[in-house]
């Protein structure tokens, strides 16, 4: 665990031709991507396409300005073959390029203070879903969906669905996290992993919107900011230091979806 998060986790970014990150939002076909670890690198595989292998950590030898919602930052840009290929999957125009300073970019204003780090991710350095969460959503769905809709870092045990609304600091493995404030949901979630293609009814945020609906949007999952930093591993109890209302049960860090 590394301040901005796991480490090696979101310190990869793809970018148009003017800089401005890429997601899901708009482009679907982005979800059929899949990263895997592979000998202190990355293996990057899509339909169609040849494997592509990639550092850890990319050489700074070219540089470029890119931005992240109001961020804007200097990041490595990868060589040309590495965006042909990006290119090639997605159909337009496209760059890679790498976080190479450990403080790049900070929490999401209002929540962090000015000593916490983020990587690449949206607004938070980690993100956090029970599974029993999501057994209620699925319960509430006439076709279910798994948990890589929702891309959380950690998957828990928690006894009860929605527990970690309740939960203010934990601690897993030897590192401990404020919970601070939960994860809205744009429409990512309605895009299918398997097929990169969007819900036609807009679920499962449509259902969400039902009974998870907040001021701020719909909200499924909580996002963690590091406070003491070191080592997190599947099967690793999961303690409850503050909550709103604690009940002691066995609660686990379960294999994340990807």
């Amino acid at each position: 665990m590394k301040a901005g998060g796991l480490q090696g986790d979101r310190r990869y970014m793809l970018v148009n031709e003017d800089g401005r990150f890429l997601s899901q939002r708009t482009q679907p076909r982005m979800s059929l991507i899949q990263v895997k670890p592979d000998d202190g690198g990355f293996l990057v595989v899509a339909p169609g396409q040849t494997e592509l292998s990639l550092p850890a950590v990319l050489p700074a030898d070219d540089m470029r300005q890119v931005k992240v919602w109001k961020d804007e930052l200097s990041a490595v840009l990868a060589p040309a073959a590495i965006n042909e290929w990006f290119a090639a999957v997605l159909g337009i125009p496209c760059q890679l390029v790498y976080m190479n300073k450990p403080n790049g970019r900070r929490v999401k204003s209002g929540y962090g203070g000015p000593e916490d780090s983020l990587s690449f991710a949206d607004g938070a350095p980690v993100m956090l879903v029970s599974s029993e969460s999501l057994v209620d959503l699925n319960q509430r769905l006439e076709e279910s969906v798994d948990m890589m809709r929702f891309r959380p870092n950690f998957v828990v045990t928690a006894g009860t669905a929605f527990a970690e609304d309740r939960w203010r600091q934990i601690r897993i493995g030897s590192a401990k996290f404020d919970v601070a404030w939960p994860c809205t949901r744009c429409g990512i979630p309605t895009v299918d992993p398997a097929t990169g293609e969007q819900d036609a009814l807009g679920e499962p945020i449509a259902t969400l919107n039902a009974f998870r609906r907040s001021p701020s949007g719909v909200t499924f999952g909580q996002n963690l900011i590091p406070r003491r930093l070191g080592q997190v591993q599947v099967g690793d109890l999961v303690e409850i230091v503050e909550s709103l209302d604690y009940e002691e049960r066995d609660t686990r860090c379960t294999p994340s979806p990807g």
